[in-house]
């Protein structure tokens, strides 16, 4: 059993930071920087960074029972949490070059990502030539460099290969384009790339991370860098959905526990049996949907622990798991607890904020349970299908 990381108590204190600065976040659609400061300090966005580079190396559970705590206080800030917060394990699989030049010089260095094929990369001397423009960038103001994914096409205009491309704050534009009512606060703007060379040693081919392999594993031998690029990256969208579920659960009960119903004589609302268990039902979803969400980790963990190929059945249960069960059992939660709050309850933290953050995360693409249940039936295989980003 792992001893969990000191990471976690210093989240803990700030919480109610992260909460008190939620609206600002909004009004600004962006984390406040003092936010991001904070979690630069605990050591969080080195959880999943090698120890070469002054890096944790911390069990991803812990990550993402991390991510879940930030984001029950603050549905964006625990977004951009996990998105910025996992780079660093991708990073980890890139040639030494592409990690020296992250962090030889600054091991704080962040980036941001958008993994959609929107962008053109065309075959040139040492690397290649790439153009595009990307969505969804979250937490893109907080970072110096951006993961994009890309399709390579050769002289005779065929698709050769779907890869990720790591460019430099200098030679990327962004766009802003973020003005949405769920997950304001997570500056998921715009990346334009125009006519960019990007060498050989800045990319990383999905077919190469399909099969759980990339070249950094020479310099990073741990057992962190050898689970799958897909089962980590959608627990990254997953797991502050379930935090903003959590957040939103609790403040619930605590109102629930201290509401009187004047319309019924002034009954105590934590009397009513009824609203006892919609409270019940919406806990079990949430707990269960940690426990989905870890538990596969778990499981992943001990194949690689053995030095076992994991399976395809168990990579596609993963994936099947991540967004059938976990996001939509904590969307279902923040619904069952929302019923019969009164008519207060639209003025309150829990109503504008959470839940909304909690839906909006929701329609991301990886959470996509018909997508994952067609590739899960197809028994695709990931190395057969490079250009399926939600494998």
């Amino acid at each position: 059993m792992t001893t969990p990381s000191p990471v976690l108590d210093s989240i803990r204190d700030l919480l109610p930071g992260f909460r008190e600065r939620a609206d600002e976040s909004e009004r600004l659609r962006q984390v406040p920087e003092q936010s991001v400061k904070e979690l630069e300090e605990t050591g969080f966005f080195r959880m999943l960074q090698p120890a070469r580079f002054d890096g944790l190396e911390s069990d991803p559970v812990d990550f993402f029972t991390a991510v879940r705590l930030i984001a029950s206080a603050d549905g964006s800030t625990g977004w951009i949490s996990s998105v910025l917060g996992v780079h660093p394990w991708q990073v980890a699989l890139f040639a030494d070059e592409a990690q020296q030049a992250v962090w030889g010089s600054d091991t704080s260095t962040r980036l941001s990502s958008s993994y959609a094929p929107t962008g053109k990369a065309v075959l040139a001397d040492g690397g290649y030539t790439l153009s595009g423009k990307w969505s969804f960038s979250s937490g893109s103001a907080h970072a110096a460099r951006v993961l994009l994914g890309g399709l390579v096409f050769n002289e005779d205009g065929n698709v050769v290969d779907f890869k990720t491309f790591m460019i430099p704050r200098r030679d990327y534009e962004i766009l802003d384009v973020w003005n949405v009512v769920g997950l304001r606060g997570t500056g998921s703007n715009d990346i334009v790339v125009t006519d960019v060379f990007v060498p050989e040693a800045f990319t990383l081919s999905m077919s190469d991370t399909g099969r759980c392999f990339g070249p950094g594993q020479e310099q990073n031998p741990s057992d962190l860098y050898k689970l799958p690029f897909h089962s980590l990256f959608t627990s990254t969208i997953t797991s502050p959905i379930v935090g903003m579920a959590t957040g939103a659960y609790a403040e619930h009960v605590e109102m629930q526990q201290q509401r009187v119903r004047a319309a019924y004589l002034g009954e105590k609302a934590s009397s009513d049996p009824f609203a006892a268990v919609r409270i019940a039902r919406a806990g079990s979803e949430i707990d269960a949907a940690r426990a989905l969400l870890m538990a596969n980790i778990r499981e992943e963990q001990a194949c690689v622990a053995r030095g076992d190929k994991i399976p395809l059945q168990l990579r596609l249960k993963v994936r099947r798991d991540q967004c059938s069960a976990p996001s939509a059992r904590s969307t279902r939660s923040t619904r069952c607890s929302r019923r019969r709050v009164g008519g207060r309850s639209p003025r309150g933290p829990t109503s504008s904020g959470a839940r909304r953050d909690a839906h909006a995360g929701r329609v991301h693409a990886a959470n996509d349970p018909e997508r994952a249940e067609d590739v899960r039936r197809a028994r695709v295989r990931p190395q057969d299908r490079p250009g399926d980003v939600l494998t």
